[in-house]
């Protein structure tokens, strides 16, 4: 896998010339982790930006008291470090490897340099931040005024494709996380929804929705 192909996946590089890719691409190196390998961990200091070429990682934050936060589920295309590279700040998340995943690392500092021949890309870089800003912004707007039936409900239509199916790329242990709620209640909700012939769960990662109506009310 070349550095230039992991850089193509990236909208914020999309905008480059072939020279301009492959300047990035001689400040990149690939790396691949396991399973439940960590990418970063909460209070490391490094510039550096990550982008996920294959895969699958999530994103999480620590509490005071221990408990684990899902902020992201995030795969290929995505980037992940970014605030790294403007501030000398340790890095406030953990990044967690979900499944056999390849990253391309970008040397920050080199990066920013680029990032002055070329200002589209720290536009571009900002233009995310934004979108990321804004989605934390709901999350943490639903978690504080909706109720865990609500949450769960809005989660599920937000998940299901046209045939109201919903196949789970993340265990429910880490959808509860999201979802500011404990494994077991998300799942006594699950059974409450299937016992009144809303939803059907088959095996652990998928969800059907047998009647959107019904459902929709506890919004």
């Amino acid at each position: 896998m070349s550095a230039k192909t992991c850089i193509q996946m990236v909208p914020i590089f999309s905008t480059l010339t072939y020279d301009e890719m492959m300047e990035v691409a001689s400040i990149t190196i690939s790396k691949t982790y396991q399973k439940g390998e960590m990418v970063y961990i909460a209070g490391e200091k490094q510039k550096k930006l990550y982008v996920i070429h294959k895969g699958k990682v999530k994103i999480t934050r620590i509490s005071a008291s221990g408990k684990e936060q899902v902020i992201s589920i995030i795969g290929p295309g995505d980037f992940m470090g970014e605030l790294s590279l403007f501030n000398d700040e340790p890095i406030t998340n953990n990044a967690e490897a979900l499944e056999d995943t390849t990253v391309c690392i970008i040397d920050g500092d080199k990066l920013k340099e680029i990032m002055g021949k070329y200002p589209t890309i720290a536009f571009k870089v900002l233009e995310e931040l934004s979108t990321r800003l804004k989605k934390a912004e709901n999350l943490i707007e639903k978690l504080g005024a909706s109720d865990v039936e609500t949450r769960i409900v809005q989660t599920l239509l937000d998940l299901a494709d046209e045939k109201g199916e919903i196949n789970l790329d993340i265990s429910k242990r880490d959808l509860a996380s999201y979802m500011g709620m404990s494994q077991e209640t998300l799942s006594r909700k699950l059974s409450y929804f299937q016992d009144r012939g809303l939803i059907k769960q088959i095996g652990h990662r998928k969800i059907v929705i047998l009647d959107r109506e019904s459902l929709e009310k506890y919004i």
